[in-house]
């Protein structure tokens, strides 16, 4: 008995229709879905595109008011720059893990990185930083993993604990946290105003 090849084989004529509905209906879905969690804003490197999770408005806020929002943005630090397949499968996974964790109402009260992310963060940390730990304070260069699990040494926020989001542990630690502007809302102008 052989398989049936999908390409040569006739639907009826009665499923058609349904099929090409069905198909509009899940276009449609899942572009109102895109659209609505603004999910384009992540292949950017707009810091505003963090805020799309209100979780994260007291680590925008206070990175916004930090000395390092006039050099860097969210993925100076967060997400590795060996190779930009790299940085979009880092930020891909990350950002699977972070829906996961908010859809399910499951954030810690404060987040903290996973393993992964603090190896990317201290490489970044080094990549900027390299003449400051070469030439003037001559730290010389060591890898999170050489600090932690080898103890060679310290991970760069050992002793720098408030770069650059200083002591936030939650929303609730962070009372000016709504000073932080808010994404714009997908929602049209003229559909807003047929609503009131």
């Amino acid at each position: 008995m052989s398989i049936p090849n999908l390409f040569t084989m006739k639907l009826p004529r009665r499923w058609i229709l349904p099929l090409i509905l069905l198909g509009g209906i899940g276009t449609g879905l899942g572009a109102y879905t895109v659209y609505m969690s603004r999910a384009y804003s992540y292949l950017s490197d707009d810091p505003s595109a963090c805020v799309n999770c209100h979780i994260m408005t007291p680590y925008h806020h206070s990175w916004m008011h930090s000395p390092h929002a006039n050099w860097t943005n969210c993925n100076d630090c967060h997400v590795p720059h060996s190779s930009m397949l790299a940085k979009y499968y880092f930020k891909a996974k990350d950002g699977l893990y972070h829906s996961y964790v908010f859809t399910l109402r499951n954030e810690p009260m404060a987040i903290r990185p996973r393993t992964e992310s603090y190896e990317v963060i201290m490489d970044n940390c080094i990549r900027c930083h390299s003449q400051l730990n070469r030439e003037f304070v001559k730290t010389g260069m060591i890898s999170y993993t050489q600090a932690r699990e080898n103890g060679k040494g310290k991970a760069c926020w050992d002793c720098h604990r408030d770069v650059p989001h200083g002591s936030i542990s939650s929303l609730a630690s962070s009372p000016n946290a709504p000073l932080t502007p808010m994404p714009k809302s997908p929602v049209p102008e003229w559909l807003n105003n047929l609503m009131k």
